[in-house]
């Protein structure tokens, strides 16, 4: 998988390339699922290019969260017992970025160029694909990041707080 073969500023790319989906499925989550005590995974230092092979021991009683973009995605969905879809306008994502992604990409114009040209758009078209909130058991209006407000919940048995 090579993360940017569409093109360094490719919103398909982003969506499509930047992560390895059958490695998450395959050797993570369904090796869990079928109660496997160890999963293998690789971990990827986006800043230094570094990738370290891991094994982790799973507890009998074990419960398994990943927290990341993008995972609401067709080949994925069926997998998840809880979905949660954090909702974060374009504007708020960018200004975040500015605050969190300096160090990384060493200028401000250099994160409206990557936010602008690849991942906005990217996540839009993920947006437009595979309609995370609508999927997701729980819809959370994430704005105000440290007042996050339940829009939707759709687990059975759970009424909506919306």
């Amino acid at each position: 998988m090579q993360r940017h073969q569409r093109g360094e500023l490719s919103p398909q790319g982003y969506y499509l390339d930047s992560f390895d989906n059958p490695a998450l499925r395959n050797t993570c989550l369904l090796p869990f699922l079928g109660g496997e005590s160890a999963l293998r995974t690789t971990t990827y230092d986006h800043r230094g290019g570094a990738q370290e092979n891991i094994t982790i021991a799973v507890p009998t009683r074990a419960v398994l969260i990943i927290g990341a973009v993008l995972l609401l995605r067709p080949q994925l969905r069926d997998l998840w017992t809880l979905s949660v879809y954090l909702r974060v306008c374009p504007k708020e994502s960018l200004r975040r970025a500015h605050g969190r992604d300096l160090e990384l990409f060493g200028s401000a114009e250099e994160i409206e160029r990557r936010y602008l040209g690849r991942y906005l758009p990217g996540q839009a078209l993920y947006r437009q694909l595979a309609d995370p909130q609508r999927l997701a058991h729980i819809l959370v209006d994430n704005e105000r990041g440290g007042e996050p407000r339940i829009k939707h919940w759709s687990l059975p048995g759970v009424t909506d707080r919306g």
